[in-house]
């Protein structure tokens, strides 16, 4: 007679064993050609077993060797580097940044291809996130295909346009600084930032030790001289003295609750834009490129045409960039009402907005708020939501304040055509859609898109 099983051995049958986890492929090197640009700065490759590869420091038309630098057998896709060009394109052109390449510095995708063909690529991924996620043509979106430059940044191959006001340095265990690797914590220390503004490069971060610390934050203003460093200290460090070549307003992130607190000199900086000066506090948010804020206003503005006595809607609206643009226009039969969430950002609109009698900015979620305010109907809209989007939610109820134009500023153009499809949804159409590069070699872009009601002179 067969013996009963122990409670060990029916345990053993009874618990399913972990299945085993599919091999690694990193490290592993394929030659492949290299297919059209996608979003997110790389390419499109397959192996030979037909397993796509997003692959980057490559452009389209290459044959190239690419290492796989995360993935597992059996995995829908896999991430991998160019480490070996076999076959050249002719846009390609030797990285004017030391720091850029496989393994190293992340901050830049496109540093390998010249400033035309890097223009091209980002109209190339906005044109595809257009047709699959919203159904559109750049016809139908009323968009030429062109992705404009900023103004002065239409350089020779070879020069990079020294853009970036804001830099936030990340500092290794022995106190260099530098900026993160793809995809990585990792710490790639760096003598100079080529696409840092002047004003923070002569600040000479990267020339400090910064024992301690977790991250330095360097902003230099637009339109004034204001200069401030946010130190992120590691748990129990102290503060550094501060000593950099030029002066400097010094802010500390609380590592407990996540707050801004001052350390010396002011708690803001000021930028200017159409005309006006805008208190930003606490490193809040302000367009990177020096020359956005007015980039963008304009195209907003000569999309939406104002009229006097217009109502209008300021979404996601920060310090208050396009509030005061509609204020000044609408005039004082006007009305503006900005809603934001972040209740520095709301204090900063406020006083930024002062001037204006009937300008109101309210603090919360868009989703949230813009319902309990009872309006029923507007007559322009700005929105300028995080890089995920508005959302079906908000989209919805924006279609039905009866709006005569929509102005849609993205920064994702995955998010700005998904949300366009429901706008469509909601009886709006794209009227025009204008791209502009204000992130040079890295492959974000800035869209500004303008709708009306689907019946309008359609």
């Amino acid at each position: 007679m067969q013996a009963e099983p122990t409670n060990t051995q029916a345990e053993t049958r009874a618990t399913p064993q972990p299945a085993e986890r599919p091999a690694s492929l990193v490290g592993e090197e394929y030659e492949v050609e290299v297919g059209p640009v996608a979003h997110g700065g790389h390419c499109v490759a397959r192996t030979s077993e037909g397993q796509v590869l997003f692959v980057r420091h490559t452009l389209p038309g290459e044959r190239v060797v690419a290492r796989v630098t995360e993935g597992e057998e059996g995995a829908r896709f896999l991430r991998a580097d160019a480490v070996e060009i076999l076959d050249a394109s002719k846009d390609r052109i030797e990285a004017p940044c030391p720091f850029a390449g496989p393994g190293r510095c992340g901050g830049c995708d496109w540093q390998h291809a010249k400033p035309g063909a890097q223009r091209r690529l980002k109209g190339e991924v906005v044109a595809e996130q257009l047709h699959r996620l919203a159904g559109l043509t750049p016809e139908e979106a009323g968009w030429d295909g062109t992705v404009m430059p900023a103004e002065g940044d239409k350089l020779p191959a070879g020069q990079v346009p020294s853009w970036r006001t804001r830099v936030q340095y990340a500092v290794d265990a022995d106190g260099r600084a530098g900026l993160r690797r793809h995809r990585s914590h990792e710490v790639e220390p760096i003598d100079h930032c080529l696409i840092a503004a002047d004003g923070v490069s002569e600040l000479g971060v990267e020339q400090r030790d910064w024992p301690g610390m977790a991250t330095v934050e360097a902003i230099a203003a637009t339109g004034s001289q204001d200069r401030q460093v946010i130190l992120t200290p590691r748990p129990g460090a102290r503060l550094p003295l501060v000593e950099l070549d030029r002066p400097v307003s010094v802010m500390r992130v609380d590592e407990k609750n996540g707050g801004v607190h001052r350390v010396h000199g002011r708690s803001f900086v000021r930028e200017r834009a159409d005309g006006r000066t805008y208190r930003v506090g606490s490193g809040g948010f302000w367009q990177v490129h020096p020359k956005s804020a007015d980039t963008l206003v304009t195209a907003v503005m000569q999309g939406l045409l104002p009229r006097k006595g217009d109502m209008a809607l300021d979404l996601y609206c920060g310090v208050g960039l396009f509030a005061g643009a509609l204020a000044d226009r609408v005039g004082d039969q006007g009305a503006v009402l900005g809603i934001e969430s972040g209740k520095r950002a709301v204090e900063d609109a406020r006083h930024n907005l002062a001037g204006f009698d009937r300008v109101r900015v309210e603090q919360g979620k868009v989703e949230s708020v813009l319902p309990r305010t009872g309006i029923s109907e507007v007559d322009l809209v700005v929105l300028d939501p995080p890089r995920a989007g508005a959302g079906r939610k908000t989209v919805q109820h924006l279609t039905t304040l009866s709006a005569r134009r929509i102005a849609y500023v993205a920064c994702d153009p995955a998010a700005l055509a998904r949300d366009l499809a429901y706008f469509r949804d909601g009886g709006y159409r794209v009227r025009t859609l204008r791209v502009f590069d204000l992130f040079p070699m890295t492959h974000h872009v800035e869209c500004v898109a303008i709708l009306e009601p689907a019946g309008k002179g359609a």
